[in-house]
């Protein structure tokens, strides 16, 4: 696939704060709201790595609240909440732009998520972002990537969480293939094993429904290989831990281990009485679960041995908050992928583009734009065509279509809803519900970039390279005042009559525009 170029700089005249590099000193923290347990990473930037200063752990266990009709139990979320308050106390003096919180499978099942992310964020303090299963494997080999030897060969890494399960296989820092299945070691372990109760059929017929999961990516791993295997967070900690009591393997988790291990669980019968060498008390109750996806997957994959890797998503979310201040941003790169893979008319992109930044920097000041701000509006003109690769009728409906629901390295669901909806709303009459569904923090970010590429679309309906004229902008709290040359205008009529009618447009958008000559 050829790597597309885009125009794109930043304007000094915007007025924000522009993402910088951290410098070292600063402070940084992660917030990991995972299944089974909910993670707090604080850290201070030393010779460019984040050294980890403190650390918080709560086993909130959200997957065994959700209940299948997508609700979650009461108690849960009041855990959820006190935990996430204890959280936002401690890193209540880390800047926001070096904050970075996600949600994982649990939030993803919920009915109703954004009734929970509203009352989380009030807890924490800073917005909480709901990433795929997919962005969650690649923040989750960012993390260990960084933390294990360096190697030219490839690595698979396997994060068995509370709710689901994420292989990746990678090389150097670049995750190559990512899986998300949907068996984590709370899920299974109450799935699989009601009442608590270890049999061997219990046990064969778990193996087989997990395995039936994997053979959906298995056979592909396998003919790409790895050369090592890790594992990653607290289900391979704690097998690596019981392992090693028993003495079943001293260098990491083996085919032999894990039967052992299986033979025991299933002699002692009960996971309430469960014991055994290594085995935390607060880990035991869904240690099954954890087990038994560790087998089928050894089993699926043909692993020979899993070693531990100390490091995971949270230190990832870490690597990626420096790569971003440091102008590393995967979600630009997702961006320019995504328009390469629709064939986006790249000159026509890069002409909206160009237009519509022109316009965003005559109104950031009024408009309190940021430089977050013209960066989205700078994705949505590169992408705002992709719809056309399906019918160019409705094609901004096809287009947000497919931004809701590609996987896009960087983006959060929220930010992939913030950018669709951009999307669909830049042509024809815009539906206002759009952006109203969108979390609090984005709705008015919603509405003035669409405003803005709205007219830089419409600037460049012709669809070749031609001059534009002087145009000045000038924003209200909820007004658009363009003028134009009036020679101008009279030499153009078609696009004078455009602006005319978009005026209606605008208006469902809640921006009254004003053009005139001069």
């Amino acid at each position: 696939m050829r790597k597309y170029a885009f125009c794109h700089k930043r304007s000094p005249d915007v007025s924000a704060t522009e993402q910088t590099p951290i410098r070292d000193g600063e402070l940084m923290a992660a917030v990991d709201l995972g299944s089974n347990s909910f993670h707090m990473v604080a850290a201070r930037m030393e010779h460019g790595e984040p050294r980890v200063i403190d650390r918080l752990r709560d086993a909130v266990r959200m997957a065994a609240g959700l209940h299948a009709d997508g609700s979650l139990d009461a108690e849960r979320r009041t855990r959820a909440l006190a935990c996430l308050a204890r959280f936002g106390q401690r890193i209540a003096g880390v800047p926001s732009m070096r904050v970075r919180a996600v949600a994982t499978n649990t939030v993803r099942q919920l009915a109703s998520p954004q009734a929970f992310l509203t009352a989380a964020e009030a807890a924490l303090g800073h917005p909480i972002e709901v990433v795929s299963g997919r962005e969650e494997g690649r923040l989750i080999f960012l993390g260990t990537a960084h933390d294990l030897p360096a190697s030219r060969g490839p690595r698979l890494v396997i994060d068995v969480g509370g709710g689901s399960t994420e292989f990746i296989i990678g090389r150097d820092l670049a995750p190559l293939h990512t899986e998300s299945v949907q068996a984590g070691c709370i899920a299974s372990t109450l799935r699989f094993f009601p009442g608590g109760k270890l049999t061997r059929a219990r046990w064969q017929h778990a193996l087989s429904e997990i395995g039936v999961l994997l053979q959906q990516f298995a056979e592909d791993y396998r003919e790409f290989g790895w050369q090592d295997a890790y594992g990653s967070s607290g289900t391979a900690k704690s097998i690596g831990s019981v392992v090693q009591a028993m003495k079943l393997s001293d260098d990491g988790i083996t085919p032999m281990s894990l039967a052992t291990l299986r033979d025991a669980l299933i002699h002692q019968g009960r996971i309430a009485t469960l014991k055994l060498p290594g085995l935390v008390a607060e880990r035991a109750p869904i240690f099954a679960g954890g087990v038994i996806i560790m087998e089928a997957a050894f089993a699926a994959l043909g692993i020979e041995r899993l070693r531990i890797c100390e490091s995971s998503m949270r230190e990832g979310l870490l690597w990626d908050l420096i790569g971003r201040a440091g102008g590393s941003d995967p979600r630009t790169a997702s961006i320019d992928a995504l328009a390469a893979r629709y064939a986006v008319d790249r000159a026509q992109a890069c002409r909206v583009e160009a237009t519509a930044l022109i316009l965003f920097d005559q109104v950031a000041r009024s408009w309190k734009l940021d430089a977050d701000a013209r960066e989205w509006l700078s994705w949505a003109a590169r992408v705002h065509e992709i719809g056309l690769a399906i019918a160019h009728s409705q094609h901004q409906r096809h287009g947000a279509y497919i931004l809701r629901h590609a996987d896009l390295a960087g983006f959060s669901r929220q930010e992939q809803q913030l950018l669709a909806a951009v999307v669909e709303l830049h042509r024809r009459k815009p539906d206002k519900s759009l952006a109203s569904a969108l979390p609090l923090r984005y709705r008015a970010l919603a509405k003035h970039i669409t405003a803005l590429l709205r007219l830089a679309v419409l600037f460049r309906r012709a669809r070749r390279a031609e001059s534009l004229p002087q145009m000045q902008l000038v924003a209200g709290s909820k007004s658009l005042r363009l003028k134009l040359p009036a020679t101008w205008l009279e030499q153009h009529p078609l696009t004078e009559a455009d602006l005319q009618q978009e005026r209606s447009p605008m208006a469902e958008l809640g921006v009254k525009l004003e053009v005139s000559g001069k």
